[in-house]
């Protein structure tokens, strides 16, 4: 049986020539060991080369600046999407150097968005405008009042939805309204207020639903004066379309439209064919306060397959705290005798206070408040 020797360093002469080498044998078995650990040191390094996939998944980390002027980002995976579900990591070279910073996931199957990247508009459903971004349609049939909805229990129990309006006219105002009303609470930024982009961000990151509420002519108009760019009577179809366009365009991410005022307005079909139809078109869904029984707006939004909702009630009508309590009362009585209710307010303290209060004891009772989205009745969903 051959020997394997290993040779032993020593030091070498002082002619530089060893002075002799001195050799110890290895025993056979340490040497087939030592042969048989180097082949399988071999065979797992090719393993770990040829290997598919690597060993430990990296972690996503989705990365957001704020901006004032809301930026445009690939959309995000809906809330209810499975973690370990299909998925896309997209990155828009065209946005290096924008400031956006934003690297999101999007599980193609989804429809609705991650709330961690609810303050991100989804490009596909932007249009752009001279006046700034339009919601639309995307073209693989994606409406906004589906992609920006908050998500909710899909539950057959009772539901309350509560809309507070009048968002970004003050800012002390807004800021309160945003940082103490639950998530379910859905906000309407009036279109005459200041900062909407930044204060939709806000809102949006906490977790609301919004709306963009639409100047519309009330009676003894312009007396009462809902503010620039009213929808009017007089006006033609293609003014008013425009004085819209205006108002769509002061933000993004929101579901639909609620209006301002407006009771004449809503009462005239003339006037209000044009402007659901552009709301259908681009597939927001309009809530209508309550305020008039003379409201055209039900029938139009069948024809015009706009996701419709009418309120119950307005909560503070009086600005009383016991007033605004008894209100939300009544809503939860509605909402076990048919199924759901909605009441609107405006965003006084008062209003919030006693809403955030509600809220969290009607809770205990079984109550779900839900998003305004989920008390539509959506011609396209039967």
């Amino acid at each position: 049986m051959t020997q394997v020797t290993h040779d032993i360093e020593r030091p070498l002469g002082r002619d530089n020539r060893p002075e002799g080498p001195r050799r110890r044998l290895l025993p056979p078995a340490r040497s087939l060991a030592v042969g048989a650990c180097a082949i399988a040191i071999l065979a797992v390094s090719g393993a770990v080369a040829l290997r598919e996939r690597p060993f430990r998944n990296p972690a996503v980390t989705v990365v957001s600046t704020p901006q004032e002027t809301p930026g445009v980002a690939e959309a995000a995976p809906a809330a209810g999407a499975a973690k370990d579900g299909p998925s896309i990591i997209r990155v828009d070279p065209n946005d290096a150097g924008k400031g956006s910073g934003v690297i999101v996931i999007r599980d193609p199957s989804a429809v609705g968005q991650d709330l961690r990247v609810a303050h991100l508009p989804d490009p596909a459903l932007v249009e752009e405008s001279s006046t700034g971004p339009l919601p639309m349609r995307a073209a693989d049939g994606r409406r906004p009042v589906d992609v920006y909805a908050r998500p909710w229990s899909g539950a057959r129990g009772a539901r309350v939805a509560i809309v507070i309006g009048g968002l970004a006219v003050s800012q002390t105002g807004t800021q309160a309204a945003i940082e103490k009303l639950p998530a379910e609470v859905t906000l309407a930024f009036a279109s005459q207020g200041n900062s909407i982009g930044r204060w939709m961000q806000a809102a949006r990151r906490k977790g609301h639903e919004i709306l963009i509420q639409a100047p519309l002519e009330p009676f003894d108009y312009p007396n009462v004066d809902p503010g620039r760019n009213t929808l009017t009577l007089d006006a033609s179809a293609e003014e008013n379309v425009d004085r819209l366009h205006w108002t769509l365009s002061r933000t993004t991410n929101y579901t639909g439209v609620m209006n301002y005022m407006g009771a004449r307005f809503v009462a005239d079909v003339d006037a209000m064919r044009p402007f659901m139809a552009e709301l259908g078109k681009r597939g927001l869904l309009y809530l209508d306060d309550g305020t008039t029984a003379r409201s055209v707006a039900p029938d139009l939004a069948l024809a015009d397959r706009v996701p419709f909702a009418s309120g119950d009630t307005i909560i503070d009508a009086d600005r009383d705290r016991g007033s605004i309590l008894k209100k939300l009362d009544q809503l939860e009585a509605t909402a076990r005798a048919k199924g759901f209710a909605l009441g609107t307010g405006s965003a006084f303290d008062i209003t919030v206070d006693a809403v955030t209060s509600w809220v969290a004891e009607a809770r205990k009772r079984g109550i779900e408040i839900v998003p305004v989205s989920a008390v539509t009745i959506d011609p396209e969903k039967g």
